[in-house]
């Protein structure tokens, strides 16, 4: 459970109280009213309903400015909730019973469309630090490739700039969000030029040989690597609805975007144009499959606008994305095909 709090006018009194009890929160407190004529609540709510409570507020609180909407998490609450025993009931109520259970538990496993885009904004930015984590795992990622130190090169994965703004560009077309769509594109855009830029640099000044065996494997792909990235893709999705961190370093490391793109580059510093089309073609595959699995995963789990109108746009933009990507994916697919085909 977490506590959702809210700062609004004292007018707002009844109506808050009354959503707290239209969604059936477990608790509902208030402190003393602020100087300023605002009151502070406090809502106690299960995870099943937090959404439903988030939207009432935002529908009552839309066209007003002076409010905040707070979510803070908890680590336990007692007493713990009286389960209802189903066994109680008759066969009737016994089945709606356990399809509302059915249905919320599966929202029980997801954050709100607030905390999830609030999550992903932050890694949509193009600042400093993303440049900064960009060079940084680039000059891992080209280390790694050339003394064919697979270590190394996991270490350049894991930093994984480039996975985020994909994340975000996935959502922000979900959920119509277009200032995000297109920050993510630019930053997407940024980081790749800085590795591709940054790793031709490495490559004019590296006094070794370009042949490992680490090199060589990204500037080629096959279908299985598209199924790989297809799958990474939507765990990185899921655990983000999901609230599950702890499942993040794998996909990072299953969907590496920054070794390709490493590539790219060392393979252009040393005039391997060929060599550097395949790594090119690795990359634009990771980048398709990872767009468009967390499209499905976000179109699945009902990640949508709160208001209808908007609801109804993303839905038509979001079907539209979906059949770019999906065609996207079939040209690299004819693409691998032809290259492998042209390479026996």
């Amino acid at each position: 459970m977490k506590i959702i709090e809210i700062i609004a006018d004292a007018s707002h009194h009844d109506t808050i109280v009354g959503i707290a009890e239209q969604q059936q929160v477990e608790d509902i407190w208030f402190t003393q009213n602020n100087e300023d004529g605002r009151i502070v609540a406090r809502l106690l709510v299960r995870p099943e309903i937090r959404q439903k409570v988030l939207d009432s507020l935002q529908t009552v609180f839309h066209n007003t400015d002076n409010y905040h909407v707070l979510i803070i998490p908890i680590d336990t609450a007692l007493p713990k909730p009286v389960e209802l025993k189903v066994e109680d009931l008759s066969v009737e109520q016994q089945e709606e019973e356990k399809a509302k259970i059915k249905e919320q538990k599966k929202a029980a496993l997801m954050s709100t469309r607030e905390e999830i885009l609030a999550q992903v904004e932050k890694d949509a930015r193009l600042n400093d630090n993303f440049i900064l984590l960009v060079i940084l795992s680039a000059i891992v990622a080209a280390i790694g490739l050339l003394e064919n130190n697979l270590a190394v090169i996991v270490g350049a994965m894991v930093i994984a700039p480039l996975l985020g703004p994909n994340i975000a560009f996935s959502l922000g077309a979900s959920l119509g969000e277009k200032e995000l769509v297109v920050e993510s594109l630019k930053t997407i855009f940024v980081g790749v030029v800085i590795a591709i830029l940054f790793s031709i640099g490495i490559g004019l000044i590296w006094p070794g040989d370009f042949d490992s065996m680490e090199l060589m494997s990204r500037t080629d792909v096959a279908y299985s690597g598209t199924a790989i990235a297809l799958a990474s893709g939507a765990a990185a999705s899921l655990s983000l609805v999901s609230g599950t961190s702890s499942v993040l370093v794998g996909v990072m490391v299953a969907v590496a975007l920054m070794p390709p793109a490493v590539t790219i580059g060392l393979m252009l510093s040393i005039g391997e144009y060929n060599l550097a089309l395949g790594a090119t073609l690795l990359l634009a595959v990771n980048i398709v499959c990872i767009n468009l699995s967390s499209k499905l995963v976000f179109l699945f789990r009902g990640i949508k606008p709160r208001i209808w109108l908007d609801a109804h746009k993303a839905k038509q933009s979001r079907i539209l994305y979906i059949v770019i990507w999906i065609v996207m994916l079939a040209l690299l697919c004819v693409m691998i095909y032809l290259r492998h085909r042209t390479q026996a």
